[in-house]
């Protein structure tokens, strides 16, 4: 049996004292133990109501759906720009050395008018050959048709115009049957013998592919550097916010702060992952409706490697990030802290993306880095089967140690808010 009193707290609610009787104890919860004050469980996966608090803050943030809208239209624009002004009616000109060429010209104008009738292909005779590729070298001519060894042959400037060497190459075989034709007891092969159109290319320096290949490794490089620090500084603003306001402290009494890290780093990688497949997705579709859907097929070893190179560095940036910012306590330390993180970030773009030859296959193996180098040397097809996945398995390793050494940061300092925690206290202290 229990005696009890009843006093008024401050509040003004009435509360029981109540004595327990001899041989009984009372134990009091502790946050963050098996069983709450209210007699519930812990989460058994914290981590994933972290991740899934991240996203949903940030799928209702106006600033990240309005960047975020506003990056597809312009892309989109971009696209349906480049396709309507692709769109007329294609005119060519075709430097050619006889009679030969010009009516073979002349029936490729009518190939092409049979498709598109205000399709034009106008044949320029020069002297000689060498007369033709100074023409297409000093662009008056688009292509130059001769024949060698009995072949004809498209000469151009970079990579030619698919409709215009298609236009040529059927016609330039139908012309090889018709005549082979005429001579009886022929078999297939000799009907087909010469009907094939071979191409070369004048550029000194390379086809058009390298200038789209370029600006593709471009992009990919700026998304990169662009995700990294849009949800680095998300994850910033997310940790210092809670740290100021001792959020914190209840947050970390309920969970592990192991959890807490892993969770914000988790959520804001989905969302990274998402806006870059996103982007990347709306890109190629629009792509497909230009006239350099010509060079998808020669992407996509590319883009299939640069999706993990992605990952791989933004996990070795996002620990980072949150064990920086954890270093703050209010949001005037925030820059303190993180600008250095955004000035490597800003060295890794720049110089990344200005390097060439062995400095870029050098940088293609530095951790990072080499999210941004390795994706440009695929699309220019200068590396050996082997240098992405070591260089893959690099940046991963390097992400390991950052993911383990962020955490120890991140741990040792998240609950230290009466001032900015220097780099060696947050390492040295204990947990």
């Amino acid at each position: 049996m229990s005696t009890g009193t009843s006093r008024t707290t401050p509040s003004g609610a009435a509360r029981s004292d109540v004595t327990p009787s001899s041989g009984t104890t009372t134990t009091p919860s502790r946050p963050g133990s098996a069983t709450g004050a209210a007699g519930t469980s812990p989460p058994t996966r914290p981590w994933a109501l972290v991740a899934m608090r991240e996203i949903q803050v940030k799928l209702t943030d106006r600033n990240f759906l309005v960047s975020t809208g506003f990056t597809l239209v312009l892309l989109i624009g971009l696209m349906a720009g480049q396709a309507w002004l692709g769109g007329g009616s294609a005119g060519y000109t075709v430097a050619v050395t006889d009679d030969a060429g010009s009516a073979v010209a002349e029936d490729a104008e009518d190939a092409l008018q049979a498709a598109d009738e205000e399709a034009t292909l106008t044949a320029t005779q020069v002297s000689d050959r060498a007369a033709g590729e100074r023409a297409v070298t000093e662009q008056d001519a688009d292509a130059l048709l001769t024949q060698v060894d009995g072949q004809w042959e498209l000469s151009s400037d970079g990579e030619p115009s698919r409709t215009l060497q298609q236009a040529l190459a059927d016609t330039v075989r139908t012309d090889a049957l018709t005549r082979n034709a005429e001579a009886a007891g022929t078999s297939v092969e000799a009907l087909e013998e010469g009907t094939e159109l071979a191409t070369a290319n004048l550029s000194e320096e390379d086809s058009g592919a390298a200038g789209v290949n370029f600006f593709v490794g471009l992009v990919f490089a700026f998304l990169f550097y662009m995700s990294s620090l849009m949800f680095g500084m998300s994850i910033a603003g997310s940790v210092v916010e809670e740290k100021q306001s001792r959020i914190v402290e209840i947050l970390a009494a309920a969970i592990p702060v192991r959890q807490l890290l892993t969770g914000k780093v988790t959520g804001n990688t989905v969302l990274a992952m998402g806006q870059l497949v996103l982007i990347v997705g709306v890109s190629l579709i629009g792509l497909t409706f230009t006239e350099y859907d010509v060079f998808l097929p020669g992407m996509a070893g590319a883009m299939a490697w640069y999706v993990p190179f992605f990952l791989a560095g933004f996990l070795a940036l996002a620990c980072i990030w949150a064990a920086a910012v954890a270093m703050a306590s209010r949001m005037e330390d925030l820059q303190a802290t993180t600008t250095p993180l955004t000035l490597v970030l800003v060295a890794i773009f720049v110089v990344g993306v200005n390097l060439d030859g062995v400095w870029q296959q050098v940088g293609s193996f530095v951790p990072v880095m080499s999210t941004i180098l390795m994706p440009m040397r695929l699309l220019a097809g200068e590396t050996a089967w082997w240098e992405p996945g070591v260089a893959l398995l690099i940046t991963l390793a390097f992400a390991a140690c950052t993911v383990l050494a962020g955490s120890r940061l991140y741990r040792r300092s998240l609950l230290q808010t009466q001032g900015r925690v220097s780099l060696k206290a947050a390492w040295t202290s204990g947990d």
